[in-house]
This record gives structure tokens, sequence and C-alpha cells, in this order.
């Protein structure tokens, strides 16, 4: 359309049913994300699958799917770069470059002043090949946001019909009955190598300043390529090319040495060719299988099978030395006070009985929190404070703030001023026996309150763990961990209602975390409108496509970092200096034990 013409729909269609014709041609893999904040952002956790249904708040489909690979380009003119002049102007010359290679797109238009082109493909192109043709696009053009074909995992964008954060739809630029053709015959494989091939010095300068630049993570993100991983034995790098595509190019010269060396990679960390295909297929590793995505479907498997065979070959030809990575030169924190009876010994019977009735305990003294603005984390920090207690089979629990802080899901310095709080309670379910000084944590142990002592030990032991915030809770929420572990403990399922008795969490907040555990197939509900936990869905994989244990690792370097700098403040100072400061919170080493099972307890990792 030309910069002159008024930007109206040819038709005036209904959006739902725009929405309904064209979504589910487009996106990349049938699911979406929906804004809980109006369109401000499309955060991952509210994601669900694509229906026809138009929904009532701003949804953006997937681009990428989970083989890596998208189905069709989506270019999105932002106007809030340089105003919708230059929308025009770039979207006029977009066009015509699209009509000059022979291409069919569909276009639409938001209220405010943004264009949207959509170009269907016939063959699904993997995502570094899309991600090139839009970054020497948009080398072109100043307002094409390149950012949605830039990430392999939350690239999404709103599609003809959904709802507008200003208010409106997302409105066609051409009548639905021509976008709906193009959608249903879209560009052959020759367009598509005529747009690459047009773009080709654009995409080669592209390729080159990427060369120019040294591939460094960020601070937050920098690892040894021996540190451990999420995936044990896998270095930082080689996952990340697996999750997100991205490799350095000044290391691997192609994509098939990128995709080689993880699964050299992989193989080396022990996975097998199944765990390998899992991931490829299940979206947990899309950046790998997108680098598969040149072979028809059905020789995709055939291909991996070679390439393993070849990873496996040169693991035998150079087997890698000893790894000490994670042999700890540091012993376990003092969990027992001086004066400790034998009866208290850590790992005896009555130690574990004893914080068996302490769990009963906090079951009871929960309500205490249920109405408190702060009530949720409390409740997550008393379940780190009781599995640092099952973990060392001792009531006296000396863990820093920070090991608390990545037990909890909270912030370290948030966990501090709980702790303060909880213990100075009139009943309280913690107590501080001796203040940490140096590197030394503060010192607390469990105690079950006078009055809930009796109760306490009436009551029958929970069968099964405790468990603080396992990972893949730290993406769908606190409340929605306190209501999978409800159901999990539940001997039936339970309604709506029994949930909010059972949690004390609000109704609201109950609604939206069901919608999210259903969403992600966590929990799901029977005719008769109660709730029960599918067993089916491992918590470990899903916290892996969320990319938590990434997340994890940054959390567990930096404070590793900030452990050293106040051990070499403390080096540097005189032993009566020392004594009178308090220690920040030394934090007990979660990632030096066995990491990954499929029921993960503390962090990442799993604790036997």
């Amino acid at each position: 359309m030309h910069p002159g013409v008024p930007r109206v729909a040819v038709v005036s269609d209904d959006p739902a049913v725009v929405w309904a014709a064209l979504a589910p041609l487009l996106a990349g893999q049938p699911r979406v994300r929906i804004s809980p904040d109006a369109g401000k952002s499309y955060p991952q956790r509210f994601e669900r699958e694509l229906t026809d249904a138009l929904p009532s708040k701003p949804a953006a489909v997937r681009i990428i799917g989970k083989d890596g690979t998208c189905r069709a380009i989506f270019l999105d003119f932002d106007s809030s770069v340089d105003g919708t002049d230059r929308v025009d102007a770039d979207v006029y010359l977009v066009t015509a470059w699209l009509h000059d290679m022979g291409a069919r797109w569909i276009a639409d238009y938001s209220p405010n002043g943004g264009r949207h082109i959509y170009v269907p493909l016939e063959e699904r192109v993997p995502f570094h090949e899309a991600r090139e043709l839009v970054e020497a696009l948009g080398s072109r053009h100043r307002s094409l946001d390149r950012s949605p074909h830039q990430n392999l995992h939350h690239g999404c964008m709103r599609t003809p019909g959904s709802v507008h954060k200003r208010g409106g739809h997302q409105m066609l630029d051409m009548s639905l009955t021509m976008a709906y053709d193009i959608a249903r015959r879209p560009n052959s494989k020759a367009v598509w190598n005529r747009l690459v091939a047009d773009l080709a010095p654009e995409i080669a300068a592209a390729r080159a300043f990427r060369l120019e630049q040294e591939y460094e993570p960020s601070i937050d993100t920098a690892f040894d390529d021996e540190a451990t991983a999420p995936v044990r034995g896998m270095s930082r790098t080689t996952l990340s090319i697996a999750t997100d595509g991205l490799f350095d190019t000044n290391r691997y010269d192609s994509p098939s040495a990128a995709r080689q060396a993880v699964l050299v990679a992989a193989a080396a960390a022990g996975l097998s060719l199944l765990d390998v295909e899992r991931r490829m297929k299940q979206g947990i590793w899309p950046g790998l299988a997108q680098f598969f995505a040149r072979y028809p479907s059905r020789h995709r498997f055939k291909a991996l099978e070679r390439d393993w065979r070849k990873a496996k070959a040169f693991l035998a030809a150079y087997p890698a030395g000893k790894n000490n990575g994670r042999i700890s030169p540091t012993s376990q924190p003092n969990t027992q006070p001086a004066g400790v009876t034998a009866s208290l010994t850590r790992g005896s019977d009555s130690e574990h009985r004893f914080i068996r009735t302490w769990r009963n305990a906090l079951a009871l003294a929960e309500v205490r929190y249920r109405d408190r603005r702060d009530g949720m984390a409390k409740r997550m920090l008393l379940r780190a404070l009781g599995v640092a207690a099952h973990m060392t089979g001792s009531r006296y629990v000396e863990f820093g703030t920070r090991s608390l802080a990545i037990a909890s899901g909270i912030d370290h310095t948030t966990v501090a001023a709980h702790l303060k709080e909880l213990r100075t309670e009139s009943e309280p379910l913690v107590t501080l026996i001796e203040s940490g000084r140096g590197t030394h944590g503060d010192l607390y142990t469990l105690v079950v309150p006078e009055a809930l002592q009796a109760d306490a030990s009436d009551i029958s032991w929970r069968k099964g763990k405790l468990h603080a915030l396992r990972p893949v809770f730290r993406e769908l929420g606190i409340p929605a961990a306190l209501l999978y572990e409800a159901l999990e403990h539940s001997p039936t399922p339970l309604s709506t209602t029994e949930l909010l008795h059972a949690t004390g969490i609000g109704r609201t907040a109950v609604s939206m975390a069901l919608e999210v555990l259903a969403a992600w197939n966590l929990v799901s509900r029977s005719s008769n409108k109660s709730w029960s936990v599918v067993t089916g869905t491992s918590l470990a994989l899903l916290a892996e496509y969320f990319g938590v244990p990434e997340a994890v690792e940054r959390q567990v370097a930096r404070y590793r970092a900030e452990r050293a700098v106040w051990r070499a403040w403390l080096a540097g100072h005189t032993a009566d200096l020392q004594q009178q400061l308090l220690s920040p919170g030394d934090d007990y080493p979660w990632h030096l034990f066995e990491p990954v099972t499929e029921d993960w307890t503390l962090a990442a990792y799993a604790f036997r």
C-alpha cells in the first residue's frame, strides 16, 4: 500500500473470524501467549494451546516451532521508532520488493500505526536462516523490529484479529478471502531462495559483523567450559547452542560444526541418543533440532544417528581426563551446636522423627500467614528450612541466606528480613541459636511451638518429600507450587473450593494458577470438576524447557563471586575485627551435589 493511501481494510471482517482463519496457519507451533498486563508483556507461563477462539486479551502466537523452524516470516514495523510515516514508507518498499521477488504476503495494521507483514512458506526454514534474513532486511529498513525472529524460545507476535493493547484489534489490509488463500497456498522454496539470494550482501555483512564481535556471555551468564552446567557435564557454551541455536562463529565455522559439538558434549555428559532425540522433539533443545531441518523429516533421525556415532567415535579416540570440577574442597556446614546429646546426633531416627513432627506443626501453623502479603514467601522459606534439615538429618540448620534464596526462589536480602520476622513471632517455628560470624551463617533450630505439640504429634506424618520451590515453579509462581503440592499430597482429587481451603490462597490467584498449571499439563480437571496431578508430566523436563537451570546457574555464579569478595575482605582484616562482623550469609554448595533427577528438590538439583 502506498504511504498516501489511508490504512483501511478492504473488507471489515469480524476479528474473531480473522483470528480463527489465520492464526493457526501462521503460527510456528500451536501455542499462544496471553498478555496478563494488557499487552505490555507476554510471559512464558501464560502460554496456552492455540485454539480458534479469539482470546479476550492481547495474544501473540509463537513464531518458532519445537523443531526450531518457522512456517512464516513475521515482519513487525514499529511506529514508536520514527513515527507512522517511516512505517508506511518501509512497508511500501518491502511489499514492492516482495512483489518483485514473486512472493505473496499478508498485511495488517495496528490501532497505533504499527504494521505487520507475514510471508507464509511452503517449506519450514530453520531459525538461524530466518533470523539472518530478517536481520538483513532490518539493515535496509529502520522501523523493522528484528527481535521477534532473534529469540528461539520467546519470539512471538500478534496475528490478524488479535486484541491490541490500546483497544481495537489487528486489522487486515486486505480481504480475509485473499489472506486465507495466501496462507493456504504459501510461497514455494524457489521464492525463498530468491529472497535469500537478493539479500545475500546484507546477510554476508550481518555474518561478518558477528565474526568481528567477541562471543562472550555477559558477566551474569559467564561460565567456564568445565563448570557444572544444568545438564551434568555439558558446558554452558554447548548447552546454549542446543537451547538457543546461537553459536560463536569464530569457534564453529558452520551450523554443522556447532551441532556436532553439542552431540559430543551430550555424549560426554552421559546422555543417550534417546535422551537427545526426546529433548529435540519436546522443544527443549530446538536450537539443535533446527540444524537438522535441512533434511526431510523422514531422514532427520538417520542424520542424528549418524552424527551421534561420529560423536561417540570421537570420544573413544580422545577420552577426556578425570574431571575434578565437582569435587568440593569445602566441608559440609556445621548443623549441630556444641553440647548436643547423642540422642540428637545428625541423621538419627529421633532427629528425623522430630523433623516430620515439625512438618505437621508447619501445616497447622501456616494459617497465620494466609492473609499476609508476604505469607506465601514465608511459607516457602519455612519449607526450604525443613528441606535443609531433612538433607542434613538435623533440626539445626546453618545454611546462609543465599543458599536459602536459591532453594526458595526469594532474593537473599528478603530471606534475611523474613528470617528475622519468623524468629521473633510469639510462637516461632524457628529459633536463632547463634548469629553468623566470618564465613559461618546464622545457626537456626526448628521448633515445634508448645501450643501445637499435642496436635502435631497426633497427626500422621505426611508421606513423600518436603519440597522447597521446585525449579519449574520459579517460572510458574509460588501459588502454582502450593496448589500442586496440595494436589500431590491429597489421596483424592480436589475441587476448586477444597483447594481454596487447603492452601489459603485467594480465589483469583487460585483460578489463575490452576489455569497456568492446566496449560502446561501439570494438572487436569475431571468431569466432576475436581483437579488432580498429571503424573506423566515431568517437572524436571518442563523446568529445562523454561530455561530455569541456566537461571539458577547464573544465580549460583553471582553468589560464588560475592562469597569470594567477602572472604577476600575477611582475609585482609584482623581477627578481632572479623569477630565483630555479621556474615552476609555464606553459601552452602548446593551445586556440588549430584545433579538433576526426575524429581528436583532444591535449586536445579536433587539431593539424595
